[in-house]
């Protein structure tokens, strides 16, 4: 039986993560869970579940969840906490699926632990993609990606020589505003840009969808995880969300993973892998279907993508740095503080105003961090 524990796990990843646990209760056991502040959730879940230990982020909510959770589960809060969810349980595997920044420490922390990484959390190796890649090398800790796009190219590559990759590309489904003019993006609402045609995700993964920064966190993600160029990346929009990503090979043969969007699949993948196993999720029947489409990507009237391929290849803390002014603009828009396109205006005036630096360290890394976040809050 596989133990697993779930950062983040009252969030859409976290939640899907669950479901797929609970379709095969003989295959895994949950030794940990953390979560935000969505306390009746998490105590649900630790009913059912029956977890080790669970963590929420402040101390006043840990003190009120203890009298309603199963005996002998553990409360903790904080980033200690997390980092005791991640590391302090006889997990095989801690998927991460808190959004942004946040679950880097933790990330790091199940790493020297020895634990298998389920990576839902693109931003730890947008910020920090050297040193996790390094330190899971040192670790021989394996890294399972979770986002769709990701699970797809690991599974195109398995059995297959990296020397041979031509290029790898990343589907998009183009996001709420995939058939609008930059022109109609003008005053468009908080409601509409959460209004996803395909998938169902959390408040800010939807707009970096619409705004296109997900799949640039995507591009960077894909780098470290594969270990290829910028050049060898690239990004199509995929309206159907059937094809989430294909890789070329030398011999310009093109391997691509198909399936319906459901993020059940690629959890499944990454909680069974090496083995397949059934997942509660509907059968793809291209028949049905019919057609596929595909469009070239335009990166005048998606600049959120540009800008993050242009971060990648600068490297040192310019990613680290797009990430984190990307986090405060997309909260002020979900706040209702600024309109859509402002976000892209913030990104580029604080990705300008930033010299890269070589960041070695989680301080450094957190330093950046902050000055971005400043700036993004006063553009």
């Amino acid at each position: 039986m596989k133990k697993i524990s779930i950062l983040g796990s009252t969030g859409s990843i976290g939640t899907q993560t669950l479901d797929v646990i609970a379709h095969a209760p003989e295959r895994y056991e949950v030794v940990g869970l953390s979560a935000g502040a969505n306390v009746d959730m998490l105590v649900e879940q630790a009913n059912r579940f029956k977890p080790q230990i669970v963590s929420l982020a402040s101390k006043s909510d840990a003190e009120t969840v203890k009298p309603r959770l199963p005996a002998g589960t553990k409360v903790a809060y904080g980033e200690e906490g997390l980092i005791e969810a991640a590391a302090g349980t006889d997990a095989d595997l801690v998927v991460t699926a808190i959004v942004g920044s946040r679950g880097l420490p933790a990330t790091l922390a199940a790493i020297r632990a020895g634990k298998a990484i389920g990576l839902a959390n693109k931003e730890t190796l947008v910020t920090a993609g050297h040193i996790v890649m390094e330190l899971a090398k040192k670790y021989n800790v394996s890294i399972l990606p979770i986002d769709s796009e990701h699970s797809a190219i690991f599974q195109c590559l398995n059995g297959e020589s990296r020397e041979a990759v031509k290029q790898i590309t990343l589907t998009a489904s183009g996001g709420s505003f995939r058939d609008r003019t930059r022109e109609q993006l003008e005053g468009v609402t908080v409601a509409e840009a959460l209004n996803h045609p395909n998938w169902s995700m959390g408040a800010k993964i939807t707009i970096d969808s619409a705004t296109m920064v997900n799949k640039g966190l995507e591009v960077i993600e894909a780098r470290w995880l594969f270990d290829v160029t910028y050049e060898q990346l690239d990004v199509i929009i995929h309206p159907e969300s059937i094809i989430h990503s294909y890789v070329e090979f030398a011999d310009h043969s093109v391997i691509a993973q198909l399936g319906l969007p459901d993020m059940r699949v690629p959890i499944q993948y990454a909680l069974s892998y090496p083995e397949r196993s059934p997942t509660p999720t509907d059968r793809l029947k291209l028949a049905e279907i019919g057609k596929l489409h595909f469009r070239e990507m335009d990166y005048n009237r998606f600049p959120c993508l540009r800008l993050a391929f242009e971060c990648g290849r600068a490297g040192q803390s310019a990613p680290a740095v797009f990430n984190a002014a990307n986090e405060v603009a997309v909260a002020r828009f979900l706040k209702g503080e600024i309109a859509f396109l402002d976000i892209e205006n913030i990104l580029e005036t604080v990705v300008g105003k930033h010299v890269a630096a070589d960041v070695t360290d989680l301080q450094m890394i957190a330093e950046v961090d902050a000055w971005a976040r400043r700036m993004a809050e006063t553009v």
